[in-house]
């Protein structure tokens, strides 16, 4: 028995109106859904990766356990931990929201991940922002277990924590876009190159381990404009010497992160 054909015409346009009338509703999620919901996907991913954790997590706690393992000596008028331990928690973010992320979103964009993602409602901008939480999630556990174990070996930290909650976040944006740009235009192979090399040259030359007050006046002035040196000044000011807001080093931070989230977001390619 066949309906007429009116009833045909007439019910399924009806129902084409009516809210929830699909499940799942076919309509993209709201910009904010899609970005948590990248974040928490992002998220899982980087903590099932032996590797991943090992650059943002192991090394950093086994980097701060080495350098300040004679508390008692002194460096620049203050115990070891107390020098080192900022030091390391930058060292950390930029493992975690450079290195890794960069190695990464290449390897992805190599796979043909990015190129799926590209199609979907998802827009560059909030791919970047999905990432970026994910990172700052994954700080959150490094900052936990960094701050205990410099805690256990005498750490005595000083300042205003929302100050250093403002350096972590710029710091962590600034990185986070540079990671992007570096992904988004190198191929796999040479992302992994040149994001494990900046690694290593920053650790020298950011004030991570040697004191910028040790290279010479020249380069001193502009080592302090990169964003390590800026992120580890900052952390100093704040937690060795009791600074309330380094405001320097907030600057520099919020400009390296404009340029870097700029750029990344214009030049980045999902392919």
């Amino acid at each position: 028995m066949t309906l007429p054909a009116t009833d045909l015409a007439t019910e399924p346009a009806a129902g084409l109106h009516t809210p929830g009338a699909f499940r799942p509703d076919p309509r993209p999620a709201s910009p904010a859904r899609m970005i948590l919901a990248q974040a928490r996907l992002e998220t899982r991913l980087l903590l099932r990766n032996a590797e991943q954790v090992l650059l943002a997590i192991v090394i950093p706690a086994m980097m701060l356990i080495a350098f300040s393992g004679e508390p008692i000596e002194t460096i620049t008028g203050s115990s070891r931990i107390d020098y080192f331990a900022p030091g390391i928690i930058g060292a950390a973010v930029l493992s975690t929201a450079f290195t890794s992320q960069a190695i990464a979103t290449g390897f992805e964009r190599r796979y043909g991940v990015l190129k799926r993602l590209g199609a979907s409602p998802l827009p560059r901008w909030g791919l970047m922002a999905g990432k970026t939480l994910s990172i700052l999630a994954v700080e959150v556990v490094q900052l936990v277990l960094l701050t205990g174990i410099a805690l256990a070996m005498g750490w005595s930290p000083h300042g205003s924590p929302l100050a250093v909650l403002i350096l972590l976040a710029l710091g962590t944006a600034a990185f986070s876009g540079l990671a992007l740009l570096l992904a988004g235009s190198l191929r796999a192979e040479a992302t992994l190159a040149v994001a494990n090399f900046v690694f290593l040259v920053f650790l020298g030359i950011g004030g991570v381990v040697v004191p910028l007050d040790k290279f010479g006046h020249g380069a001193q002035s502009a080592l302090q404009f990169l964003p390590i040196g800026a992120l580890t000044n900052g952390l100093r000011d704040v937690l060795q010497h009791g600074s309330a807001m380094p405001w320097g080093p907030v600057g520099i931070l919020a400009a390296w992160t404009a340029i870097a989230v700029a750029s990344a977001a214009k030049a980045f390619k999902w392919e």
